[in-house]
């Protein structure tokens, strides 16, 4: 059988695999297998720029089509794989096809996940994963409408910001003590809080949404402290699970994602994974993980393309992320869980320009970085090298950064 390089998923990783494996000496058929109508496009934008109108589809393609018909690549969109056999290498689509290879890259990503209560379903509540779900979303979007949203991660405080610029009023539902309490310190939920409210989004922490029902005039979110949220449109982001199911059912490891090994190849030699949907190991950190970042998607799939080619470049790569919402770019390098003290560089009570500095020890983890870029790029070159940052210089808003590298 010619040589066949099979990829499911048209994702972040998927882009990247595609071109990587061409430009390391893949000389066999690519295919690249997509369930969505649209070419491989980056997510990060769906919660800002493209739901507010200022990019549209053609603007956040990774690539453009002629990339892939130069790479000699074969796109088969708006098809789902329902199956894999991992001994006879074979693939099946939802529509019967049988498609042979000799490498599976599976960049599956991850799906939304639902909130389990009544009415979630309804209409004019909304998820926020795809282009599909946006353009229906931004059909809805009017200046005086009410928009409840809840979750508030990211995902949902990027979405609050988006529509609150577009003139609507917004309200966030938490559930937890407080907004982003999975992902950083008290210090940053409090700025962000301060934030919005300044913005105009009204914010509820330690409020859980129980129902959501249909009223006379829209929408109504009951909550369980007893209040009764009017709105013209709710908006759900509560996180994501990863899309393990075709790889457990093919018989690879699967735990808190698909399981690769530093090369990322999953338990089958000839298949291997890239981006949200694997759980691997960190060598910075030195544990596994799993990723919801496209700097990640994007480095295993070039981790994935050179194995493949016969190259052994093992994945060691530090993981860093960004968010927009309103004037604020926070960047973070690292990871800040386990940290036992932080460190903030700049007003971050008055000001909407600072650096958060994360430590175990005296051991640099992360920094949340808004409006700081040079305090993010610092931490990644120190990180990246194994160093660490003197906490008395960056205690110093006056002291020069770069001195604090030791």
């Amino acid at each position: 059988m010619t040589d066949h390089c099979l990829i499911i998923g048209a994702s972040h990783a998927a882009a990247q695999a595609c071109v990587s494996l061409r430009q390391g000496g893949w000389s066999g058929k690519i295919t690249v297998v997509g369930d969505e109508p649209n070419l491989p496009y980056h997510r990060p934008p769906l919660s800002k720029d493209f739901l507010s109108g200022q990019k549209d589809i053609d603007d956040i393609l990774i690539r453009p089509q002629n990339t892939y018909e130069t790479a000699d690549v074969t796109l088969k969109l708006n098809t789902r794989i329902t199956a894999i056999n991992a001994d006879a290498k074979t693939a099946q689509t939802e529509s019967g096809e049988t498609i042979n290879f000799t490498k599976l890259i599976l960049t599956t990503g991850a799906r939304i996940r639902r909130l389990p209560v009544p009415g979630q379903d309804l209409p004019h509540v909304y998820y926020l994963r795809d282009t599909q779900d946006v353009l229906a979303i931004k059909a809805d979007v009017s200046t005086g409408k009410q928009a409840v949203i809840i979750g508030g991660g990211y995902i949902g405080l990027e979405t609050a910001a988006s529509l609150r610029k577009q003139g609507m009023e917004v309200t966030v539902l938490e559930a937890m003590d407080r907004i982003l309490q999975r992902v950083t310190a008290p210090e940053l939920s409090a700025f962000y809080k301060r934030v919005h409210t300044e913005e105009g989004v009204k914010i509820l922490e330690n409020v859980g949404a129980t129902e959501i029902v249909e009223t006379k005039t829209g929408l109504a979110v009951k909550t369980g402290d007893g209040q009764s949220l009017a709105a013209d449109m709710v908006i759900i982001g509560i996180g994501v699970i990863p899309n393990t199911e075709l790889a457990a059912e093919a018989g690879l490891t699967v735990s808190n994602g698909i399981e690769v090994n530093e090369f990322c190849q999953t338990s089958h030699p000839d298949i291997y994974a890239a981006g949200d949907v694997t759980w691997h190991h960190n060598p910075i950190y030195d544990r596994h993980i799993r990723l919801e970042s496209v700097p990640n998607a994007t480095e295993q799939a070039k981790t994935c393309a050179d194995h493949i080619n016969g190259k052994d470049k093992p994945y060691n790569s530090l993981p860093w992320f960004w968010s927009d919402q309103f004037d604020l770019k926070l960047q973070i390098a690292g990871l800040s869980q386990g940290y036992d003290d932080i460190v903030i560089r700049g007003d971050i009570d008055g000001s909407r320009s600072f650096a958060a500095y994360y430590f175990a020890g005296d051991k640099l983890l992360a920094v949340d970085a808004v409006n700081a870029p040079r305090d993010f790029m610092m931490t990644r070159m120190a990180l990246s090298k194994g160093k660490t940052l003197d906490k008395a210089v960056l205690k110093d808003a006056e002291a020069e950064l770069k001195s604090a590298m030791i």
